[in-house]
């Protein structure tokens, strides 16, 4: 299975922490996420990759997988989604995925997402931080790192049994994190190209 990466459930200088309880939650992450993509260079021209991490035989570890099929099923010409509920990208494929990313696309840019073990306070939340994530940290697996930008969702308290923790997280809690995920991401849409059009 692909593991989670639970260092990347710490606060870290140039992360941003929002609770899916918040009202403003989608908007925050659509103005966090578009602000590190315009300083991160990426232009209307670049191939953009949503990278869905995670395997859907885990309710903890689904988070990728639907945040992928979500996207997918929007039909929009954004993001090109590998890692969907019909074709996940998890620890037994991510390096031939990425293999392949790189052989159709040049200079892609990858956002990552993936599913992430934390602080009891902060499970609920959705992390954004600039630079790859290291999918497979949390369960001892040795995978590649991912991604100019990443988003993680915190699903369950990490540090113990971290297998068990995430055959036992709440299938309610996954979906809820993969909505504002997907809500953010298509306000994202919108408005780096909004901002791309007025030439910002």
């Amino acid at each position: 299975m692909t593991a989670l990466n639970t260092a990347h459930a710490d606060p870290n200088p140039g992360k941003t922490r929002i609770n899916i309880e918040d009202p403003m939650a989608a908007s925050k992450f659509a103005w966090d996420l578009v602000d590190r993509l315009r300083q991160s260079g990426l232009t209307p021209e670049s191939p953009r990759i949503l990278l869905c991490i995670g395997t859907d035989r885990s309710t903890g570890d689904c988070l990728g997988p639907l945040v992928g099929s979500k996207i997918d099923q929007l039909q929009q010409d954004f993001f090109t989604v590998y890692g969907t509920l019909d074709k996940p990208v998890h620890a037994s494929n991510l390096r031939e995925t990425l293999q392949e990313i790189n052989t159709f696309f040049k200079n892609p840019f990858i956002i990552a997402v993936d599913a992430c073990l934390g602080r009891l306070e902060n499970v609920g939340s959705i992390q954004l931080g600039n630079g790859s994530l290291q999918p497979g940290a949390g369960v001892n697996k040795e995978l590649p790192p991912v991604g100019q930008v990443h988003i993680t969702g915190i699903v369950n308290v990490g540090g113990f049994m971290e297998y068990m923790v995430l055959q036992n997280t709440r299938l309610n809690l996954v979906m809820r994190l993969a909505d504002v995920i997907v809500s953010g991401l298509t306000k994202t849409i919108s408005e780096f190209r909004k901002q791309t059009a007025r030439g910002i």
